[in-house]
């Protein structure tokens, strides 16, 4: 079996990757192979579960936004943990988020019963302690999330953002 067809790899002693099918459903792999990594470096369970929903936003957006829903485009999810950092990036086809909802325009959507658009971002930024979006290369879009293992977490109104329109 050939490096490109394996679905999880270990790239080294830091660092895992996992490549996903374009399909809903794949990201509770991710979820559980990120959740698996973190409970061995360490992480409190409540942080873990932080994780494993971030990992899940990140790898629905990725499915459904970056590779549009076709199955044959993958989801590269590489999980490195070093120096009490946990970072995760997720990996699409796609060319970015074009406008980054502003989180009182989420909650508002939310109050006012409406669907939500955007919830997958503000998630999680509220559950990791940093996160960097368009992230983009020749070959795609990445969302790079971090994690520490001491939790420092800020408040809502202070975690780290970069990349997109956040306001």
């Amino acid at each position: 079996m050939s490096a490109k067809e394996q679905m999880v790899r270990k790239l080294n002693s830091h660092t895992v990757e996992v490549s996903l099918p374009s399909k809903l459903g794949y990201e509770r792999i991710a979820m559980d192979c990120s959740a698996s990594f973190a409970k061995m470096a360490g992480f409190a369970q409540d942080r873990i579960e932080d994780l494993k929903t971030a990992v899940a936003e990140a790898c629905l957006n990725a499915i459904e936004h970056g590779n549009k829903g076709h199955p044959n485009p993958r989801v590269l999810v590489t999980m490195n943990f070093k120096d009490d950092r946990f970072s995760v990036s997720v990996k699409d086809n796609g060319k970015g988020i074009p406008r980054i909802p502003k989180d009182t325009t989420v909650m508002r959507r939310i109050e006012n019963l409406k669907p939500p658009k955007g919830l997958g971002t503000y998630l999680i930024k509220q559950l990791v302690d940093e996160v960097e979006f368009n992230k983009l290369t020749a070959d795609g879009h990445t969302v790079k999330m971090v994690i520490k293992l001491t939790d420092k977490r800020l408040s809502p109104g202070k975690r780290q953002a970069s990349g997109g329109t956040t306001n």
